[in-house]
């Protein structure tokens, strides 16, 4: 019997692979939930170095959310890394999922980077 683990492995590859077939060379936007925090990166992967990043645990947000992963933790976090990839001089990017499923906290996230002027 396949575990969950390898189950979701095999889903961020799949997801990984889809997204550097289709990238362009724009940096990818990657998300990371844990059950109590929420992160996101901006990545460049020809260089191999990250161009922006927010998290539920940074300074700024760590005061004003009563919890670091709920959505609307997510929503903070989405709008902070939108504002800090614009700083870098960064709109396009590809969303990755990694092997979660594109609801609730990761569509939270996306739905406010791109409100917070990201394009993907």
């Amino acid at each position: 019997m396949v575990k969950s683990k390898e189950l979701f492995k095999r889903r961020k590859k799949r997801a990984r692979t889809t997204i550097a077939k289709s990238s362009g060379g724009h940096p990818r936007l990657s998300v990371f939930r844990s059950g109590k925090h929420i992160y996101a990166q901006v990545i460049d992967d020809g260089k191999g170095v990250t161009l922006a990043a927010a998290s539920s645990i940074d300074k700024g947000l760590r005061g004003k959310l009563k919890k670091g992963g709920d959505t609307g933790a997510a929503k903070a976090v989405g709008t902070l890394v939108a504002e800090r990839a614009l700083a870098a001089g960064i709109s396009k990017v590809v969303f990755d999922r990694g092997g979660y499923r594109y609801h609730g906290r990761v569509k939270a996230l996306a739905d406010s980077a791109r409100e917070g002027g990201l394009s993907f």
